[in-house]
């Protein structure tokens, strides 16, 4: 296939999303208009809400159901737009009777809003709004296929969860818990609970991200040297502070003291384990006001009682509340308080307004970057584009873990062949996927065509877009997509284009997706599970070597494909796996003599 023409075209980090996008409350259509797409059998529709809902069918306001304690001015937001019913503290039987009367409904984390909510709702329901961050208690999917958005409020509580992550550290550091403690019960032991100074040591914030770059900053005002760990951290931001970024590792080995402030997702979970403790600095000390799960329990209560890990300091923990008699909890060293990183009175009611005002705009019909579902697109290029949609974000989640750990990520460059005209095939979709695929994997937003712009702009990340129009018959939507990462380094050194971009290209076969180069190596293997590299030497063996010590370590190959530059040379072997392999059977592969480099990667 020949290039007949090329379109290229560049996003600015600039762009306002919602001028290109924005439905008004002032159009003329219905005000519950949605478009229903087919469904199996035993499931319900799925409906994208289009259009606003400022009133009910009858002409009346619409109604929010507040399930849980909000600010008064979040309520008083709510009542001069909507029927407002604060209902606190019900049974999951009365918020599935209720629920049927109510356009938007408001909850914290308490309340579980799962798909007998969506189903009882019978179609009114277009709002969901989670006060705070976290949205685990939301069943998405459900909220997708029943047509309801759901939002969230995620900066209104930083400042808050900052001041609690450096009041932790602070009264670990001096033994505060335990000296109050002692005195409470008689004892007077000044030399027992002799502390250590911050002045001069090293605080490694693992994660920068808002509430991480505010307890730098606080940090620093406290005499502190700080470093921070965070792939997409802003370099400039970074220097603003005087913090200095640097790779995982380095961050784990100089650091006397630790601030965890990451989402917990697969990559994060149980990221400080036992082979983490060891990597460490004897006598560090942790303070977590993120996610409990990012820790894992078990092992710190051994590098604690190792002499690894000094003290800890933890508001958050895997199990909410923990066990009262929990060995991490009932250890000496060991502060705990109950997830109080957003309870002030200027957090709470930072959130009130923060969540009101997204679920009014979204029952106006505004498209609220703080939307977590729902990609807002018509049933037409939905259906037409739905594979193109998986290859679009598994090539980047792909990419974005070709990239070594120091480096972060800021040029993306989308190219997209196809035989159609350029503006005969909409790109937004596929955009915002590519951009969910490289964010979210350590990150805890969700991204969809509705934030994805916004979102890359605040990650700082650079997007641009080529369209290369190909002869040929325009049957199908895309030839092919490719995702190149610019100005960093990579961890499969093969990964690389000419130009040394991290380079993947991926097609359409029968409607499945497929990886189709890699760097400037052609392969051919299918997006499914996941995916080992291997750069070796082109030689007889090599693929009977490889699928014999994964057929050893019970590991299913579902695909594998050779790609070389010339008989004898280098070449790309590139394999499907349904399993993740053991670090015993990686290491196996990796000790093959001709075997120059590997990659394992998740998908």
């Amino acid at each position: 296939m020949s290039a007949a023409a090329s379109a290229t075209f560049s996003l600015a980090a600039t762009t306002n999303p919602l001028k290109t996008f924005s439905l008004s409350s002032r159009s003329s259509l219905p005000s519950a208009s949605s478009i229903s797409f087919p469904s199996s059998r035993n499931s319900p529709q799925r409906r994208l809400v289009l259009v606003s809902c400022t009133t009910t069918g009858d002409g009346s306001k619409p109604t929010i159901l507040v399930a849980e304690k909000l600010g008064d001015a979040g309520v008083k937001l709510l009542e001069d737009f909507a029927n407002v019913d604060c209902s606190y503290n019900m049974t999951p039987e009365e918020l599935n009777t209720k629920i049927s009367l109510c356009d938007a409904l408001i909850v914290r984390s308490g309340t579980k809003v799962g798909r007998e909510v969506f189903e009882s709702s019978r179609g009114r329901l277009k709002v969901v709004g989670r006060a705070g961050v976290g949205i685990d208690n939301v069943d998405l999917r459900a909220a997708t296929e029943f047509g309801c958005l759901v939002v969230n409020a995620p900066t209104a509580n930083t400042i808050a969860a900052a001041e609690h992550g450096i009041a932790l550290l602070a009264a670990m550091a001096r033994n505060v818990a335990q000296s109050d403690a002692s005195v409470k019960a008689g004892e007077w032991k000044r030399n027992k609970y002799v502390g250590v100074s911050l002045v001069g040591k090293t605080l490694a914030v693992l994660g920068f991200g808002k509430v991480g770059t505010e307890v730098a900053r606080r940090a620093k005002g406290l005499g502190m040297r700080v470093i921070a760990h965070d792939p997409y951290a802003p370099a400039d931001r970074a220097q603003a502070l005087g913090v200095e970024l640097v790779g995982f590792g380095e961050a784990l080995a100089t650091a006397d003291f630790i601030s965890l402030h990451m989402p917990l997702t697969p990559a994060t979970s149980k990221i400080l384990n036992d082979e983490t403790f060891a990597k460490m600095k004897k006598g560090v000390r942790i303070v977590n006001v993120a996610r409990g799960g990012v820790i894992d329990e078990d092992a710190l209560v051994r590098a604690l009682d190792a002499g690894i890990v000094a003290q800890a300091a933890l508001d958050v923990f895997t199990k909410e509340p923990p066990a009262k008699d929990s060995p991490l909890v009932q250890h000496e060293r060991v502060t705990v308080t109950p997830h109080l990183g957003a309870s002030t009175m200027e957090a709470q009611e930072g959130v009130a307004i923060e969540i009101a005002e997204a679920v009014v705009g979204a029952l106006n019909g505004e498209l609220a970057a703080t939307a977590v579902n729902a990609p807002m697109v018509s049933a037409e290029v939905l259906t037409e584009l739905k594979p193109y949609v998986v290859l679009a974000e598994k090539l980047g989640r792909l990419a974005v873990q070709l990239v070594a750990g120091g480096s972060g990520v800021k040029n993306v460059k989308l190219s997209y062949t196809s035989a159609r005209a350029t503006d005969d095939l909409d790109t937004r979709l596929l955009r915002a996927m590519i951009t969910k695929g490289i964010i979210e994997p350590i990150s805890d937003v969700y991204v969809n065509l509705v934030n994805a712009d916004f979102t890359a702009k605040q990650r700082g990340l650079r997007l641009s877009e080529e369209r290369v129009v190909l002869d040929g018959s325009p049957e199908n939507p895309l030839e092919t997509i490719t995702v190149q990462l610019g100005n960093v380094e990579s961890k499969f050194a093969s990964s690389l284009s000419e130009s040394g971009e991290v380079k993947v290209e991926g097609k359409v076969k029968d409607g499945v997706p497929h990886l189709t180069k890699v760097g400037s190596f052609e392969v051919d293997v299918t997006l499914e599970g996941s995916i080992i590299l291997c750069r070796q030497v082109d030689q007889p063996g090599m693929i009977g070597t490889v699928g014999s010590i994964l057929g050893e370590s019970n590991v299913n190959v579902n695909f594998m494909s050779v790609g070389r530059i010339a008989p004898r040379k280098q070449a790309i072997m590139a394999i499907g796996v349904d399993d993740q392999p053991s670090k015993e059977t990686l290491k196996k592969i990796g000790e093959i003599p001709a075997v120059e480099e590997f990659v394992f990667l998740k998908l």
